[in-house]
């Protein structure tokens, strides 16, 4: 490699998927020099994720304080539509629970006892959505560069050192060696391998409750779950909304499968199962959860894999965590700094909660003083507490995933604290943690609850009464938060428009 160039920045950012991009575009307008370095290019494959309604929040929330009108309109299906119905999406009305057991066909009764419906809308044009990340990221780096903001893509970086406070990094640049000069740096790349080879920051699972791996691809005119249902005379009139219309989840005995829909007609699939389980060849996994749960073999035995991974892809374990955060003239986004497991949906949300915290730290102490250290000291607690609690959540989730009635009383922890952190953000109260993880009542709730739940889960059999106790205990923990009825048999397990008005 030959020597080139050398650029200078205030702040340089690794990483250009939709966390680095937005970070990027918030500080330009905050006046920061900044530049993006993409080891890659755009379009490119990642996984379908869905937004909440917290999410939604945040866009709006990012767009309004930072002057970026246009990211207002990816905040509801409606207005995405209407403005950008070339990117693609698909609409997301709420969270749908179906529980599958081995070796039967999907089966349920007019009390819905192997389904959940939990509406996040009122309807599809204020909806949230599943975003094709392919077409998201690579509209908000057509957006990074309109800005007048440097992209730098095909570029990887090789060594960082910082010296007077300010870092200086060498790059490889389509074969040519860069250097950058910036007095701070962000890790928006979505894994710690980065932070690792630069700063020897390592990442561990340690610590996590939850250990699930995934097996996944994007698939093509997948039948709709819905014409299964109706096939099966099973009816849909009582629904909330239109299930493939949503975050779809198949509750197996070992983990669950997802099914995200986008108006492209692709569906983003995968299975997501207990780590702890012995891991057979990919391929085999993937079609011996089709023998095993009958339905899902009659969902996946014609769909054919999008050109886009153009097959399956199989991820290590999920759950991991950097040792640290920030440091002297760093900082790691939520994505890079941890991850627990999809089941809630909670990624972009989990994502665009330290986009708004950087950016306003930054923003605020645009000298890279004392003080933004105290802040990212701040950041650093709360992303541990969020990650512990999405942990907390989710493992109870696979201890009660073989005995649906459990799964559903258990499910609702996380629906009701998502009600209390919508609430404090609709008062315009200041914000803290997600899921309201910094209070200590939540965190009390989840800890005494989750150890019932593992005490039950433990016994040999379970009886209707230890769920009947276990679900009322859960009814009266939630009160204070429950705002949508959450848990009160007259829904039978079908919860209309969740989200506080």
């Amino acid at each position: 490699m030959r020597a080139v160039k050398s650029n200078y920045y205030q702040i340089v950012i690794a990483g250009s998927g939709f966390s680095g991009s937005l970070t990027a575009l918030a500080l330009g307008q905050c006046g920061f020099h900044v530049c993006i370095i993409e080891k890659g290019e755009h379009p490119r494959f990642a996984i379908g994720e869905s937004s909440t309604p917290v999410a939604d929040m945040i866009l709006r929330a990012l767009s309004s304080r930072y002057q970026l009108p246009w990211l207002h309109d990816f905040s509801r299906y409606g207005s995405w539509q209407k403005a950008h119905p070339e990117i693609v999406c698909g609409i997301k009305r709420g969270f749908s629970y179906y529980k599958h057991y081995p070796g039967q066909a999907f089966f349920t009764d007019p009390d819905h006892s192997n389904e959940l419906l939990v509406a996040a809308s009122a309807s599809d044009s204020v909806s949230d959505t599943n975003w094709l990340r392919a077409d998201f990221d690579h509209f908000l780096v057509r957006q990074v560069k309109a800005s007048q903001i440097d992209y730098h893509d095909h570029t990887e970086i090789l060594s960082a050192t910082r010296k007077e406070n300010t870092w200086t990094f060498t790059a490889n640049c389509r074969g040519e060696r860069v250097t950058f000069h910036g007095a701070f740096f962000i890790d928006a790349t979505g894994s710690g391998h980065l932070v690792h080879k630069l700063l020897s920051i390592g990442s561990t699972t340690e610590g996590f409750l939850t250990n699930s791996f995934a097996v996944f691809s994007h698939l093509d005119n997948l039948p709709r779950w819905t014409d299964v249902l109706h096939q099966k005379k099973i009816s849909t009139d009582d629904y909330p909304y239109d299930p493939d219309h949503s975050a779809l989840h198949h509750i197996l005995d070992e983990g669950w499968a997802w099914a995200l829909r986008f108006n492209n007609r692709q569906t983003s699939w995968g299975f997501v199962l207990d780590g702890t389980l012995q891991h057979e060849d990919t391929k085999e996994l993937w079609h011996a959860m089709q023998i095993k749960y009958p339905d899902l073999g009659r969902l996946l035995k014609n769909a054919a894999f999008s050109a886009q991974p153009g097959g399956i892809v199989r991820s290590g374990r999920l759950q991991r965590k950097l040792s640290r955060c920030f440091g002297e003239g760093w900082v790691a986004l939520p994505h890079t700094a941890g991850f627990v497991d999809p089941l809630f949906s909670s990624g972009i949300a989990f994502a665009l909660t330290g986009v708004e915290r950087i950016v306003q730290m930054l923003s605020a102490h645009k000298a890279f003083d004392r003080r933004l250290y105290e802040g990212l000291t701040e950041y650093e607690v709360a992303l541990r507490r969020e990650l512990g609690l999405l942990d907390l959540l989710i493992a109870g989730c696979y201890k009660a995933m073989p005995h649906f009635p459990l799964f559903n009383a258990w499910s609702m922890l996380y629906f009701a604290f998502t009600l209390a952190h919508e609430k404090r953000r609709l008062q315009h109260k200041p914000v803290g943690c997600l899921l309201e993880a910094d209070n200590p009542e939540i965190q009390r709730i989840a800890q005494t609850s989750y150890e019932k739940l593992r005490s039950i889960t433990a016994q040999k059999t379970i009886s209707p009464q230890d769920i009947n106790r276990f679900t009322e205990t859960i009814r009266k923990r939630i009160l204070p938060y429950n705002t949508a009825g959450l848990l009160d048999p007259s829904h039978r397990h079908m919860y209309r428009h969740t989200a506080t008005e």
